[in-house]
């Protein structure tokens, strides 16, 4: 059995994070968050008008999730949480001093992705994917998902690497 505890699905807006997120919380019987659920409101309007957050805007948020994290560690409540981290020291700040948080990476091609934002409805709009694109620092320690494939192949691919298949 895996010492992992949690896992956060991450990858640019509209890489299906979230599909991929409540997909495999339902297959482990995890508790599953959003981290656009947690976003400041200043957050949420500043992204509607098209402009990208700074990492001002962020620090409470990751702060926030970072908290959500931890709590459901402490309780022994397997958590998949959907949140870009696009940065590697976004993704320090979530996983802090916690054990077993692993990471899965949600990749594609920026046509799919661009493709997927314009058929849904969010705040988030595909103007602001190339600065999504730009921002990203691939992490070295992640399970790598073609998001290309169908969520059940997803799924079935993250259970195995997380050896709780």
């Amino acid at each position: 059995m895996s010492s992992t505890t949690s896992v956060i699905v991450m990858g640019v807006s509209g890489s299906g994070k979230t599909t991929l997120g409540i997909a495999l919380a339902a297959r482990l019987g995890w508790n599953f968050a959003d981290a656009d659920d947690f976003h400041p409101e200043a957050n949420v309007q500043k992204m509607a008008r098209g402009e990208p957050l700074t990492d001002a805007d962020r620090a409470p948020w990751l702060a926030t999730l970072h908290g959500v994290l931890a709590r459901h560690v402490a309780e022994n409540r397997p958590l998949v949480l959907a949140c870009s981290a696009l940065k590697e020291r976004y993704r320090a700040t979530l996983r802090g001093d916690l054990d077993g948080v692993r990471l899965v990476h949600v990749h594609g091609s920026r046509d799919l992705i661009e493709a997927r934002m314009r058929a849904r409805e969010h705040f988030m709009p595909p103007s602001l994917l190339d600065s999504q694109f730009a921002a990203l620092e691939a992490p070295t320690d992640a399970i790598v998902v073609d998001i290309a494939r169908p969520v059940a192949k997803e799924v079935e691919v993250v259970v195995q690497a997380l050896e709780l298949a």
